[in-house]
């Protein structure tokens, strides 16, 4: 567990903002990437019947659809014990594989830190 209160703000941002769309849009992920301007894009699941995205990678087309060529770092909020192979894969696309992403349960608090890729 990391206490989320040590967390670099421009990383705590990205958890809350991650957290938000989760509650805000009542889906089972949130989530959200900072490229390599400091921007941030902020997405959830999507589960349509014929598209069915996690939040991170709803985020990291959301950034490369605006231009971003790399990303800083990335959040998850979800009741899940751990980020999946497929969402350490698309922020090692974009951000490379060292890229940490952030996993927070839905009370914001961060439970685990990984690399992408």
């Amino acid at each position: 567990m990391t206490d989320s209160t040590a967390l670099d703000p421009e990383d705590r941002k990205i958890v809350t903002l991650a957290r938000s769309a989760r509650a805000r849009n009542g889906v089972p992920e949130g989530a959200a990437v900072r490229d390599e301007t400091g921007r941030t894009y902020v997405a959830g699941t999507v589960g349509l019947p014929s598209l069915r995205l996690s939040a991170l990678q709803t985020a990291v087309a959301m950034a490369v659809a605006s231009g971003a060529t790399s990303l800083e770092a990335a959040a998850v909020v979800t009741e899940a014990e751990g980020v999946s192979e497929e969402d350490r894969t698309v922020v090692a696309d974009l951000g490379g594989p060292g890229t940490p992403v952030l996993l927070a349960g839905p009370d914001g608090t961060v439970r685990l830190t990984v690399s992408a890729g």
